[in-house]
């Protein structure tokens, strides 16, 4: 890369320049005393739904930057992806298809770059240089492609790592705009008065310290449940109305969710002490709700005022142990997902189907050593 003597104001990259999904991107290579200037990380302190990233995770960094001094001759790295948010231009070396490729990529020196994939790897470049300055000279691959928006931007993190080693399911959600249910969790929680401030939009597990009462990955896979088989009837907006109005219905009868909301007690004590706001409940709770929605005689907000003959407390061992929970703690496989929504139908009075009926039997024998 150098700095243009025409344009004193731009970056010039020796770049390749390809087409993918019909758009253009460029590949280049860059000095890696370069790459802590240039590329910068989203602003840590913005909400994850306003950012294109996730969190770095700083305890990862040291094991990077020594795997780089450590390895001086053998250490690797894949290419660092980013989106410009500027006008740029590329000028061909040569004419023809071939020659056309190859060229200089001119980036105005105000550009922002925003790293799509290689934030780790560019901290620890930035760490690696401190102690080893002499690597300056290496350089790394990147992969520039034209920023189009924060949508775009969440939507290439989402896609880029959805067959890498995942990120968070929560985060996943948050920032796939390609999958209708996610795209349905999120609003439901951007939206929700219930929801907005009680639900942990990038873990996907919940600290005993955690101030929220949710993830957004148990919102997802109890709303998924929820809706499922209804896109032929329904529209997206249609759903998410139905599904809100669903979940603020339930919320009704768990006062300890509101108390949560309103800061009145803290939401461990509450996940401690009951067990309506685990996501093993929320999901069950979905394919409850599933049935009623999907019942047109089912007057469902009625129906749901069964929940409250339903003791909640964790203590309860006699009610959720091999139901919800096992050996005090509680599971989430899919055995216990429909052994506690069958307890919620039940209390609802809807009845069983004969998947649910088997398992149900099955869970009574074995209570009773038959």
């Amino acid at each position: 890369m150098k700095r243009s003597m025409d344009a004193p104001f731009e970056y010039v990259f020796p770049a390749i320049r390809g087409v993918q999904a019909g758009r253009e991107f460029y590949v280049s290579m860059c000095p890696l005393r370069l790459i802590p200037k240039i590329f910068l990380f989203d602003e840590e302190e913005l909400v994850p739904e306003l950012r294109a990233q996730r969190v770095l995770n700083k305890a990862r960094i040291p094991d990077i930057a020594r795997y780089i001094t450590a390895n001086r001759k053998s250490y690797i790295f894949s290419a660092i992806t980013a989106s410009v948010d500027a006008e740029v231009q590329f000028k061909p070396l040569a004419s023809g298809a071939e020659g056309s490729r190859v060229g200089l990529l001119h980036i105005p020196m105000t550009a922002k770059f925003i790293i799509n994939d290689g934030q780790h790897r560019r901290a620890a470049i930035e760490r690696a240089l401190r102690d080893s300055p002499d690597i300056g000279d290496e350089t790394i691959a990147v992969v520039f492609f034209l920023d189009i928006g924060l949508t775009r931007c969440q939507q290439m993190f989402a896609d880029l790592n959805r067959y890498a080693i995942r990120p968070s399911r929560s985060i996943g959600i948050l920032y796939d705009h390609r999958d209708d249910g996610a795209e349905l969790a999120r609003v439901i929680v951007l939206r929700s008065t219930l929801f907005r401030d009680v639900v942990e939009m990038e873990k996907s597990t919940l600290s005993p310290r955690s101030r929220k009462l949710f993830t957004l990955s148990a919102i997802f896979s109890a709303t998924s449940s929820l809706t499922a088989g209804l896109n032929g009837d329904l529209d997206f907006e249609a759903k998410r109305v139905l599904a809100s109005g669903f979940w603020e219905e339930v919320a009704k009868h768990f006062p300890e969710w509101q108390l949560v909301r309103e800061r009145k007690t803290s939401a461990g004590d509450v996940r401690r002490e009951y067990i309506h706001s685990h996501g093993i409940v929320l999901h069950a709770l979905g394919r409850a709700g599933n049935t009623l929605l999907r019942n047109p005689e089912s007057n469902w907000k009625v129906a749901l005022r069964g929940l409250k003959k339903i003791d909640w407390s964790r203590s309860n061992a006699k009610l959720w142990e091999g139901r919800a929970m096992v050996n005090g703690r509680v599971q989430k496989a899919d055995q216990n997902v429909t052994l506690t929504t069958n307890l919620i139908k039940k209390s609802l009075g809807i009845k069983l189907s004969i998947d649910e009926a088997r398992v149900e039997e099955a869970f009574v024998r074995g209570r009773r050593g038959n």
